[in-house]
Order: structure tokens, then C-alpha cells, then sequence
């Protein structure tokens, strides 16, 4: 059994399953079959494991079953390095969601200290060459998967910036009511912004140690003008304050951690990651999920869970068995979706196989004969 791995996973009314029920072994976790019949859904099952909106970021109410509109509930077993534990989260209507951990409510920050998750969708192959807001989600999705207390940092500064904004459309220019807002920004902008570094530190090393076929990526946190400056907590106080005029002018906070890009160059050819092939951005991609997982398993002795849709269709043969192999070397519970069982293949006898429909009346899926 991997280090962590989910080992019972029941889903009730949650997107397109009235109920669902699977008990997966120790292997990787291939779901298959036509589009539209809820292979996605379930990854976001899982992905609802740990802090935050998921992979697809949805509010929690547009989670549950239409047009039943009574709540949804996801239960799993998660199985961490031999300790069991039971995870169930749920909503009801249009309330936000609840968790519960061994029978006891918890916060989704519990979460992260049990379920590391990191993912890779289709949404993101167009990562490097959309705009920056995109690459930042990303950037913090790897960083929360290393220090699950980020995203309080990046909650409590974007409430404190949402209330200097308020200021600042209302053109508000006493200074004392900015000081105590710009430090609260501050001091969370700072502590987002050395978890952004640290984080691309990890990946960088995990890059480095690793001997894979899927390329490297050169990796920096850059602003709106450049190599990003905005660190520390001082430096972000001075630019919230020298920077008040311009913001009036325009309405809203110019500068800080909430303008921060990632920035990737392709390694080996020394060239921009927006420049690179559709392939190869793909390829970049995959590197930096698979690094991802070998520095969270360096940290934590557990890689995490691997959710990985539609990632087989855009790989050829050779590469797509290189993952299955890396993945095996990783030991991590990876699910993965594809079109069809033939893409799997290349996994062995040891992976659980489960086909998925839609019957018309919702997803249903079966373990396949062995």
C-alpha cells in the first residue's frame, strides 16, 4: 500500500452520481470511458480531500446531484503510512462545506495536514501562454500542497486588500485609514510570498535530483515589471504606501503578491515555456506535477495523491509508459481518466480499472474483470 492512499471512497448525490462506492487496491486507479459520463467528477471527489474548492474550483453548491437540490456528501478511508483515518465533507443546499475527521468536525486546514493532493486537468495545458491569474492558482496549489496554512495567508490578505480597495474607489485619502490595512497586507503578502519561494526551491531540487524523460523547467517568481522585488514585509509596505496616488487613480491595489506571475523556461532548449511546443508545454507540465510529488514525498515520507485527467490521450506510447513507470517508482496513489481501457495498459495486472457510463439517469461504475 502506498504511503497514502485512499482505500474506501462513497460519494451521495454528489455532480453526476446518486450514489457511488469504490474500494480501491494498492495500485494506480485507472477510470475510463466515454465523455461526459463522470470520470472528472470523481477526481474532484477525491480532490475535495484536501483544502479548498477542488480542481475545478466550483462553489460548493453547484456540487450537488441536479435537479435533486438536497446536498451532497463525499466519505472516504485514507490510508496515511498505516494510519487510518475517516474524512467526510459535505453541503447542504447553498451552505459552504463541512468537514468532519474522525467522527469530529475539523477545519479544511486539518485537512491538509492528513491528504496532500496535487492534480493536473485539462484546463491547465493552456497554462503558459493565458494570463498570469491562471499561473498564480497554480503556483499556490503547489505551494499548498508544501505548507497547508497558505491559504489562510492568502485569504487574510485578499480580505484586508478588498477593504483598501473599498477605500480606494471611494476615494478615500486620510492616511490613518490605510496604515493599519497596508500592514495587515503586509505581513500576510510577505509570509505569501516566502511559501511562493520556498516552494519553487523544492521543485527546482526535486527537478534536479530526479532522471526522467519529461523535461525540466526553470522556474521564478516574477511582478507585473520584472523579477519580483516584493518580498518582504518592509518592501511591501513601502510600495503600498509610495503607491497610494496611483492607486486612487486607478481604483484598486497595484502592486503585491496578487500581481505575482510564475514564470518557466524549458531547460535543456533555453527557451520560454509559452514558446515551447503544445507537447512540450504538456511535457513541462507533467515534470513539474511529478517533482511536485517527489519533494512532497521527500518531506512528508509519503508521496501524495495524484490526479491526473485525460493525461494519457496526449502522450505517445513511450511517454505515457514512462509516467506509468515513474509513477510506480513514486509509489503514489495516482487516478487517472481516459477515453479507454488501451490507454492503461501499459500499467500491469496491478491496477484497479474501473469503466464508468452514464445510464441516463446518472454515473454509474463497476470494477472491471480483473
Amino acid at each position: 500500500m502506498p504511503g497514502l492512499a485512499v482505500t474506501s471512497l462513497t460519494l451521495s448525490h454528489f455532480r453526476s452520481y446518486r450514489s457511488a462506492r469504490l474500494a480501491p487496491g494498492p495500485g494506480p486507479i485507472a477510470l475510463f470511458g466515454p465523455n461526459g459520463s463522470g470520470k472528472t467528477n470523481l477526481l474532484e471527489a477525491v480532490s475535495l480531500l484536501s483544502p479548498g474548492r477542488g480542481l475545478r474550483r466550483a462553489p460548493a453548491e453547484e456540487m450537488g446531484r441536479r435537479p435533486d437540490a438536497l446536498g451532497w456528501k463525499i466519505r472516504a478511508e485514507i490510508d496515511h503510512r498505516g494510519q487510518v483515518h475517516e474524512i467526510e465533507t459535505w453541503s447542504e443546499g447553498a451552505a459552504s462545506r463541512q468537514v468532519r475527521i474522525d467522527g469530529k468536525a475539523a477545519t479544511q486546514l486539518a485537512l491538509g495536514r492528513i491528504v496532500r493532493v496535487v492534480w493536473l486537468i485539462p484546463a491547465m495545458d493552456r497554462l503558459w501562454i493565458e494570463g498570469a491569474d491562471g499561473r498564480r492558482r497554480f503556483l499556490d496549489r503547489l505551494v499548498l500542497s508544501f505548507e497547508p496554512g497558505h491559504g489562510e495567508a492568502v485569504l487574510g490578505y485578499e480580505k484586508a486588500m478588498r477593504e483598501r480597495n473599498r477605500l480606494l474607489k471611494d476615494q478615500v485619502r486620510d492616511p490613518a485609514w490605510y496604515d493599519a490595512l497596508e500592514a495587515q497586507m503586509a505581513a500576510r503578502g510577505a509570509e505569501i510570498q516566502a511559501n511562493r519561494l520556498a516552494a519553487l526551491e523544492r521543485i527546482a531540487a526535486a527537478q534536479e535530483e530526479a532522471a526522467t524523460v519529461f523535461p525540466a523547467a526553470t522556474l521564478e517568481l516574477v511582478g507585473p515589471d520584472g523579477p519580483e522585488t516584493l518580498t518582504t514585509e518592509q518592501a511591501l509596505r513601502d510600495a503600498f504606501g509610495s503607491g497610494r496616488r496611483e492607486d486612487l487613480a486607478a481604483g484598486r491595489t497595484l502592486k503585491g503578491p496578487h500581481r505575482a506571475d510564475l514564470f518557466a523556461r524549458y531547460a535543456e532548449k533555453g527557451i520560454e515555456a509559452r514558446q515551447s511546443s503544445t507537447g512540450e508545454q504538456k511535457a513541462l507540465l507533467l515534470s513539474l506535477i511529478l517533482s511536485n510529488a517527489r519533494a512532497l514525498a521527500a518531506d512528508t515520507g509519503a508521496p501524495p495523491l495524484l490526479l491526473l485527467d485525460e493525461v494519457a490521450a496526449h502522450l505517445d506510447a513511450g511517454r505515457r509508459a514512462a509516467l506509468y513507470e515513474e509513477i510506480a517508482a513514486l509509489g503514489a496513489q495516482a487516478w487517472m481518466t481516459g477515453t479507454g481501457p488501451e490507454l492503461f495498459e501499459d500499467l500491469g495486472s496491478g491496477a484497479n480499472r474501473y469503466p464508468i457510463a452514464d445510464d441516463g439517469s446518472g454515473s454509474t461504475l463497476t470494477p472491471a474483470p480483473a
